[in-house]
């Protein structure tokens, strides 16, 4: 996002996508799409056997998934109480 300001390039270029996989911090790309952003989610698909191991390998890639889970979790209590109101 600092590089596009950066260089000038508008945050809508259709030339300029971020791409994340479904369940990692959602709540990045949702607010990045809110703002203009062109976002793309991706969910692996195909037989468990084929899925798992890239899974595991991307878990693994990531040193922050640990910690990931618990704040996902309380960011969706937390949005779920304010859609209460």
């Amino acid at each position: 996002m600092e590089i596009m300001k950066e260089k000038n390039i508008a945050i809508n270029d259709p030339r300029v996508w971020f791409g994340q996989l479904y369940g990692m911090s959602d709540h990045i790309t949702f607010n990045m799409a809110s703002l203009g952003y062109n976002i793309a989610k991706y969910i692996p698909f195909g037989p468990v056997k084929d899925v798992m191991p890239y899974l595991i390998r991307r878990a693994e890639e990531n040193t922050s998934v640990a910690g990931q889970t618990s704040r996902e979790l309380s960011l969706l209590k937390k949005e779920k109480e304010r859609r209460k109101v």
